[in-house]
């Protein structure tokens, strides 16, 4: 995320706010927690966040500083990427895999280069580290209406956080904060087992040709009726005799 932060300044009276909760959804590698005493220190310097929703946002600083990386980052990878329900790429909670995934992508990553922000390969346009940190070079009155027009998805992530007891849940929490709109219960739907997920169809089985049954069951057998005179001319051509 680096290389967004020097490519285009933020201006808006939440930028900075913004910019920290980006970098606190980012992999917790040794850069960030090097870099959480300023992170604490830019989000107090504006006002955006309440008081209440920072208190939870520097416990949870607190955690990524003092806690074993090898556990932070594990956690990280348990909360985040074995799910849809927590993923932070946003367009899986709208599109899913289908395919106007595709095209929306493209759409947001022209909004970012008409601002001047150009994604390296490696960076999706719906990585919401990524939106944050775009939303942050926005005014003020654009940032949060970009922000709310995300909110229900926010709200879904913030959702299946505190589900699983994640303090993570508080940085979702803000960023609704920042939107305007306050959190609300919603339903969660369970993640599909991983298993479930990555399992294969099993072969033929009795799915691939219309009136195949499973192995082991009776399968029943079709007469077609034919014309048995047609047949025969058939067969004379074939075999160069005439009828």
């Amino acid at each position: 995320m680096d290389s967004l932060t020097s490519r285009i300044s933020p201006i808006s009276g939440m930028s900075r706010s913004l910019r920290v909760l980006a970098r606190l959804l980012s992999y917790p590698d040794a850069q960030l927690r090097g870099d959480l005493h300023d992170m604490r220190a830019a989000m107090q310097s504006e006002t955006a966040i309440g008081a209440a929703r920072q208190a939870e946002l520097a416990s949870l600083m607190d955690s990524l500083a003092h806690g074993q990386p090898l556990e932070l980052e594990a956690n990280y990878v348990e909360v985040f990427d074995r799910g849809r329900s927590t993923s932070l790429h946003l367009f899986e909670h709208v599109h899913g895999d289908s395919r106007e995934r595709g095209p929306a992508m493209i759409d947001l990553a022209q909004t970012y280069e008409k601002a001047g922000l150009f994604l390296s390969q490696d960076e999706m346009p719906d990585y919401l580290p990524v939106v944050l940190e775009f939303v942050s070079t926005q005014p003020p009155r654009e940032a949060r209406a970009f922000l709310g027009e995300m909110a229900h998805i926010f709200n879904a992530i913030f959702a299946a956080l505190q589900q699983r007891n994640s303090a993570y849940a508080s940085v979702l929490g803000a960023m609704l904060e920042l939107s305007g709109e306050k959190a609300h219960p919603v339903k969660v739907v369970p993640d599909e087992p991983l298993d479930a997920t990555w399992e294969e169809p099993v072969v033929f089985d009795g799915c691939s040709v219309k009136g195949q049954t499973r192995p082991g069951q009776a399968q029943t057998i079709h007469f077609v009726k034919t014309d048995a005179a047609a047949n025969r001319q058939h067969a004379a051509t074939t075999a160069g005799v005439a009828p």
